[in-house]
C-alpha cells in the first residue's frame, strides 16, 4: 500500500542485465513491494517500438508504471517509491545524511554508468571503430576512477547506507555486477567487495539478481 493506504499497481518495465533496472528491482524487493515485470530486450530493440515510446520518450529501462502512470529514470523511481512506500528509507531525510547518500549513489549512476551504458558501447565499436581490447580499456577506466573515490566514500558501516541498505546501495551491488562481467580487477576495493558481499546475502539484493528474472 502506499503511504494513503491505498493499493497501488506497479508494472516494472525492465531487461533482466540492465543495471539501471536492477536499481529498481533492488529498491522494490527491499520494500518488499509486490509488482508485474514486463521484459524489454535491449538486445532485440523493443524499447525503440511505437507502443513503448508513447510511454517513455527516451526509449529506456526501466520504467515503472504506478496505477497507469509512467515513471522513468532509475533515480528518479527509487525517490518516487521512497515517498510512496516510505518504509524502510532508502534515502535518509535529515539533509547532511541525504547529501552524503545521494552523493554516493551519483558517482556511480552519474559518474561510471553512463559512459559503460550499453548505447555508448555500441557507439563507440559500431560508428568510432574501437576495436574489442580498446573498448574494455574504456570501461576498465571509468568503472576504476568511480570506485576509487566511491571506496574513500564508503564509510564504516556494513553497507553504503549505514547499518541497513540504501539508494547507495542499490547503485553500487549492479555496477560491482557489472564490473566482473568485464573483468575489472577489484583488490584495490576491499570496502565495496565486502559491502557488495554484504548486500548479497540480503533475500531482497538476490530476488533482485538478473540471475533470478532472465528469461527462461
Amino acid at each position: 500500500m502506499g503511504a494513503q493506504g491505498v493499493m497501488t499497481s506497479l508494472v516494472l518495465h525492465d531487461y533482466f542485465r540492465s543495471s539501471a533496472s536492477y536499481r529498481v528491482r533492488i529498491a522494490l524487493s527491499l520494500k518488499g513491494l509486490d509488482y508485474e515485470r514486463v521484459e524489454v530486450s535491449l538486445i532485440a530493440g523493443e524499447q525503440r517500438s511505437d507502443a513503448y515510446l508513447e510511454l517513455n520518450a527516451q526509449g529506456f529501462v526501466p520504467m515503472l508504471v504506478a496505477d497507469g502512470e509512467p515513471i522513468i529514470q532509475s533515480m528518479a523511481i527509487i525517490d518516487w517509491l521512497d515517498r510512496a512506500f516510505p518504509e524502510p528509507r532508502l534515502i535518509p531525510e535529515q539533509p547532511m545524511p541525504r547529501a552524503v547518500a545521494l552523493a554516493q549513489a551519483q558517482v556511480v549512476a552519474s559518474d561510471i554508468h553512463p559512459l559503460n551504458n550499453l548505447r555508448v558501447l555500441k557507439y563507440l565499436t559500431r560508428d568510432l571503430g574501437l576495436n574489442e581490447t580498446t573498448k574494455d580499456r574504456w570501461i576498465t577506466t571509468w568503472i576504476a576512477q568511480g570506485f576509487e573515490a566511491l571506496e574513500a566514500m564508503a564509510g564504516d558501516g556494513p553497507y553504503l547506507g549505514g547499518d541497513t541498505p540504501g539508494i547507495a546501495d542499490c547503485c553500487l551491488v549492479p555496477q560491482m555486477y557489472n564490473a566482473r562481467r568485464f573483468e575489472v580487477l577489484l583488490d584495490d576495493y576491499p570496502r565495496l567487495v565486502a559491502i557488495d558481499a554484504a548486500c548479497m546475502e540480503l533475500e531482497a539484493f538476490q530476488k533482485a539478481h538478473p540471475d533470478a528474472v532472465k528469461p527462461a
